[in-house]
């Protein structure tokens, strides 16, 4: 086992830990991105988080809407937050809801001041911010008070074979030492959602997994689609999976072996304690990635075979191969080369030590390769049709 490197991490007012420290401009609502964008174009150290929703919508569309952007604006990855959106009230709500974890965030509406207004007051109050949030010191943090997320994407035979598994090396030690992981992608388990169910700690939570999956796939089977060509994906068939069954094989392949402790919601913060949980997400990874920082993880890792490129603003994303191939011809995005595994050059211990070692590195501040090359992806879910 490779040594333990201390942790550092920011401290927010409610006790979370985060390993990263921004000033995020959030817009309630598509007609809000011009302003926020702006606010951000002005003063450059405060991050814009433009989206496509946010009008029109309702019931439980419109609440996984707030869910998401307040629990962005919550998630301890982000200092500070100003808030930009066109009615007072839906603005308010936004502001309230981050508000609730003590740290810094003020609203403004478009409504009434216009555009220009309103960048001048939000800039004024991001350039404040980014100078308070810039005097903010690490600290010494426990690993398990870092809360990690998974997903995999692109994924060919070398993922579950090789990239999965170590990735599930890392899980198993994170909750050992008292951490939170989240994992979902609710149709990539298709084939093999027995296997969760019987990791499932309880009978209760058993049953609201098993509700979950149930819905999600009543769903697909109400639309008369035939999911060949999106689950599994084209690039997951010309990596070698066939079908759906060999690829959930290799998704739960990451999730390790602990029990599931409990099943969310898409975007619900865990309110039980540590573990494992299963979350309620699409399989695309932008919108998984989003929901899962919006539920409060700070660092995630992304096994690939085929090569995904995917970033987030405010939760760094690991990725990890064991596809050589990959491995050289996307470089620049990979952050660890795990196909030493593949070739019975390292044992499956000896690679977990070696993702471990990235993790920590980027929790202590290290950038990831989708930090580095600006990748930004930040994709809302939608349920349905807005009004």
């Amino acid at each position: 086992m490779a040594e333990q490197r201390r942790l550092t991490g920011f401290r927010r007012e409610n006790g979370t830990v985060g390993i990263r420290n921004h000033t995020i401009v959030l817009p309630v609502d598509d007609l809000s991105n011009a302003a926020a964008e702006a606010v951000a174009k002005v003063v450059p150290g405060a991050l814009a988080l433009p989206h496509a929703y946010g009008r029109l919508q309702f019931g439980a569309d419109l609440d996984l809407t707030f869910r998401t952007l307040i629990g962005t604006g919550r998630n301890p990855n982000v200092a500070s937050v100003v808030v930009v959106g066109i009615e007072p009230n839906w603005t308010s709500r936004l502001v309230d809801g981050i508000a609730a974890t003590g740290k810094k965030v003020e609203g403004f509406s478009i409504e009434g001041n216009g555009d220009l207004r309103t960048i001048e007051r939000a800039a004024r109050t991001a350039a404040r911010f980014v100078q308070e949030d810039s005097e903010r010191q690490r600290e010494p943090v426990e690993r398990g008070e870092i809360m990690l997320s998974i997903k995999c994407g692109e994924s060919d035979t070398t993922s579950g074979l090789g990239a999965c598994p170590t990735t599930a090396e890392v899980v198993d030690r994170w909750v050992d030492a008292g951490g939170t992981v989240l994992f979902g992608e609710t149709t990539e388990l298709t084939g093999g959602e027995h296997l969760i169910a019987e990791r499932c700690a309880d009978g209760e939570v058993r049953k609201r997994f098993q509700d979950i999956y149930d819905n999600y796939m009543a769903i697909v089977e109400r639309s008369g689609a035939n999911l060949l060509g999106s689950q599994p994906t084209q690039g997951n068939i010309a990596g070698g999976l066939s079908t759906i069954e060999e690829k959930a094989m290799g998704n739960i392949a990451k999730t390790g072996c602990k029990p599931v402790v409990g099943a969310l919601e898409a975007a619900e913060e865990p309110a039980s304690g540590p573990g494992l949980y299963f979350m309620d997400t699409s399989s695309a990874a932008a919108e998984c990635i989003t929901l899962m920082a919006a539920a409060g993880a700070v660092v995630h890792l992304f096994p690939t075979g085929q090569g995904n490129i995917i970033g987030n603003p405010i939760e760094p994303v690991v990725k990890l191969t064991a596809n050589p191939s990959t491995a050289a011809a996307m470089s620049e995005h990979m952050d660890l080369d795990c196909s030493a595994l593949l070739r019975r050059e390292c044992s499956l211990p000896q690679a977990g030590d070696q993702l471990m070692e990235v993790v920590d590195r980027t929790v202590n501040g290290r950038l990831t390769c989708a930090e580095a090359l600006g990748h930004r992806e930040f994709v809302l879910t939608k349920l349905y049709p807005s009004a």
